[in-house]
């Protein structure tokens, strides 16, 4: 819609995935600093998973379209017009029977599909991809020893990854490290101005009234005592040497701080805190003492402090800040958002 005389042409925003856990808090922050927002979902007219969106519109120009990553040129009439493109959306299929064709490869036809809309489109000054840390941490030198700190040029070692025999385990990480390299060289040879950002474990609550193939009911799994989660935060702990967190607000504000800031390029990485198991349970033990923290899951050795830690130095040079740096503040409106979903008893406070 074109801008009437006198009147400043919003920003416009494209962000995959609308429906997700990260997506629907960036579009919320985008809409909040007056941006006008384009988001894609498979299917539209699913309100049990897009119900949020409608009432994301009330805070301003949001547009919904149906797009599949599987499908070439769906994403293109999202991404007409776009300043910038923040791409979210990803298969998260980690029960495949053939992983490599179920959840590699569509992550990575995914990824490229997305950026072929972005070309054609001939607006887009700089796309925002969110990768994991996942594709930088699944080393086997830091299987041993301790103080390794990692930055942008770690890389997560695929073919060490492929002899884990669960696919389960694999497949996501290598998923995320192909996708990236993918991405990087579509973006030189296209002359797209690329920046990714690599989130650790997030927290806290969004706009998306699902959250289960995220890293929330992970980081509620101690009061929860879903076994089943604890059980993979503690296998990320053991395989990595550290708990990494960050608030899902100060990931949004840095995914819009790199689309924004002129000398940003490559990777990223989004940490604002390195923690370990048993400082997280001691942490909620004296926080929220309504819930109990589930002691029994706490069993074999766990470590006291972080071995490893994933340096947020770069994103901090160039000018950003996190607002939440300690456990205290990242818990608060995860408590809620928890009850909200369904994974925590909805005790009141005492």
């Amino acid at each position: 819609m074109a801008a009437a005389a006198g009147e400043e042409r919003k920003k416009t925003a494209c962000v995959t995935g609308g429906n997700g856990y990260i997506a629907s808090a960036l579009i919320k922050m985008l809409l909040e600093k007056g941006y006008a927002v384009k988001t894609t979902v498979r299917n539209p007219d699913d309100m049990a998973k897009n119900s949020h969106l409608k009432d994301l519109q009330a805070l301003g120009p949001l547009e919904v379209f149906r797009a599949d990553l599987e499908e070439e040129g769906s994403f293109d009439e999202a991404v007409a017009g776009c300043d910038y493109a923040f791409l979210v959306a990803a298969p998260v299929n980690l029960q495949s029977e053939n992983a490599e064709r179920e959840l590699v490869e569509p992550a990575v036809r995914g990824t490229l599909n997305v950026m072929r809309s972005c070309v054609k489109a001939g607006t887009v000054k700089r796309v925002v991809l969110t990768s994991s840390m996942a594709s930088v941490m699944v080393r086997p030198d830091l299987l041993a020893g301790d103080g390794h700190v990692l930055d942008e040029e770690s890389w997560s070692d695929v073919d060490f990854l492929k002899t884990v025999t669960n696919p389960a385990h694999w497949a996501y990480p290598v998923s995320k490290v192909l996708l990236e390299k993918a991405a990087s060289r579509f973006a030189q040879e296209h002359g797209l101005s690329l920046v990714t950002v690599c989130p650790v474990i997030t927290v806290g609550a969004a706009p998306a009234p699902k959250a289960r193939t995220t890293s929330v009911p992970l980081a509620l799994s101690l009061l929860s005592g879903d076994a089943e989660q604890f059980g993979m935060l503690r296998a990320m702990e053991m395989m990595s040497g550290t708990v990494p967190l960050v608030h899902v607000e100060d990931l949004c504000r840095a995914e819009l701080f790199l689309a924004e800031a002129a000398a940003a390029a490559g990777r990223y990485i989004c940490c604002s805190l390195n923690t370990t198991i048993l400082e997280l349970a001691r942490f909620l033990t004296d926080k929220y003492p309504q819930y109990a923290v589930k002691t029994n899951l706490l069993t074999g050795e766990l470590p006291e402090k972080p071995r490893v830690c994933l340096s947020s130095a770069k994103l901090l040079k160039e000018g950003f800040e996190y607002k939440y740096k300690t456990l205290d503040g990242m818990y608060d409106d995860m408590i809620h958002y928890g009850k909200a979903l369904g994974i925590l008893p909805n005790y009141s406070k005492i």
